[in-house]
């Protein structure tokens, strides 16, 4: 039983893969200057800061990609969506301000608070943000599984590639995206269904 448990998980997660990849290619892109322009840019959130009181470098590049990517005019506003747990860890409210020492005005940056998972931030562009037309802002892999989700939800999403952290400073990462690629299965396969996320409506102008 166990043995048979551990090959449909293997099976399932190497589909998963497979299908995030496949339906990412060619949508992705690791210069600014080959980007479509979009109205909108997603940057994903995480922590600023590692446990051990690091910089995340997660967080750096994808800010500076952010920032890049509006100083060459492929975005006209940046939607920072993470999560806020309150005053000592707020992800948008840290995605903000290093945006704004970077040089992107105050104005063109929206926060959404609620981005707990990526789901959630895709959910949530969709539904209370109202874009149907986005390039996401992350690491590659990250980009392709933000991809995979928001064209599942009506969304014509392409993703601008943050430089990407050495293996031995993301193995944890790496392994929680087998986890999250093969979570997002569930609602691929119908066996759960993305619910609209409730809160009012927010206008980006477009």
């Amino acid at each position: 039983m166990a043995l048979t448990f551990a090959a449909i998980a293997l099976v399932w997660a190497v589909s998963a893969w497979w299908m995030v990849n496949r339906n990412a290619a060619g949508r992705t892109y690791n210069t600014a200057e080959a980007v479509p322009p979009r109205s909108v840019g997603l940057v994903l959130g995480c922590s600023r800061k590692l446990p051990d009181g690091r910089t995340n470098a997660f967080f750096t590049h994808r800010i500076q990609a952010a920032a890049q990517l509006y100083r060459a005019g492929k975005v006209s506003y940046l939607l920072v969506s993470g999560d806020k747990h309150g005053p000592a860890y707020d992800e948008p409210a840290d995605m903000r301000d290093s945006l704004i020492r970077a040089g992107v005005p105050a104005d063109r940056i929206y926060r959404d608070d609620a981005g707990f998972s990526t789901r959630e931030s895709i959910l949530r562009a969709r539904w209370i943000y109202g874009q149907t037309r986005l390039t996401v802002v992350s690491q590659e892999f990250h980009n392709q599984r933000a991809i995979w989700f928001a064209r599942q939800q009506g969304i014509d999403a392409i993703g601008f590639n943050a430089a990407e952290v050495t293996v031995f400073g993301s193995f944890g990462t790496r392994v929680r995206e087998v986890l999250a690629r093969s979570d997002l299965m569930l609602d691929f396969a119908g066996i759960r269904k993305p619910a609209r996320p409730p809160g009012a409506m927010q206008t980006i102008p477009i």
